[in-house]
């Protein structure tokens, strides 16, 4: 396995046809969805099965890149990372993570994102990565902003949230941040 995606504790893979019981109860975790995914219907296991078959084509063909992270000490998947909205020619890609309940505070979150960072930045030479997060998500800000992301924006009003509209922060991550240059 490549050195980007092995960390102390976990390690990323690609998706195996083993993964649809986990993926489909994460998807359908309606508790979740709150938190900017998109989701508003649940997924069948049909559509998992699909997204799992899709999920063998190239970053550059699909403009997405979904990995299990997994223990490195039982093998068992305990969550998922995706860099999405992939544009090769600005360089740059969206980045979402979710970690599995159970093994939330155990430090998997963040080796994680150094893994798919190491990838992104040193295989794919991105310029930058980003999250977009709503406001009550605060372990997320947290984890990103430990990670060194900073806040950028504030998307007002950007998530439909019940009966109401959350606010998302726009937090960017730069490839050698000290040869920033800004466009003529």
């Amino acid at each position: 396995m490549n050195d980007f995606f092995i960390n102390k504790d976990i390690y990323l893979r690609a998706i195996e046809p083993e993964d649809m019981d986990v993926l489909y109860k994460w998807e359908n975790d309606t508790s979740l969805w709150h938190n900017g995914g998109g989701s508003l219907t649940p997924y069948s296991r049909f559509a998992i099965r699909q997204y799992i078959s899709n999920s063998l084509q190239d970053i550059y063909e699909i403009k997405q890149l979904r990995m299990m992270i997994a223990s490195k000490t039982t093998d068992e998947p305990v969550g998922t990372i995706d860099l999405y909205e992939f544009d090769a020619q600005n360089r740059r890609a969206g980045i979402g993570i979710l970690v599995d309940k159970n093994y939330h505070r155990r430090g998997y979150a963040l080796q994680a994102l150094e893994c798919i960072e190491k990838y992104a930045f040193n295989h794919l030479h991105l310029y930058q990565i980003y999250a977009n997060i709503a406001t009550h998500n605060q372990a997320s800000i947290f984890l990103f902003a430990k990670a060194g992301y900073t806040q950028t924006a504030t998307l007002k009003s950007w998530l439909a949230v019940d009966n109401s509209y959350a606010d998302v922060l726009v937090m960017q991550k730069f490839n050698n941040p000290q040869q920033i240059q800004p466009a003529k």
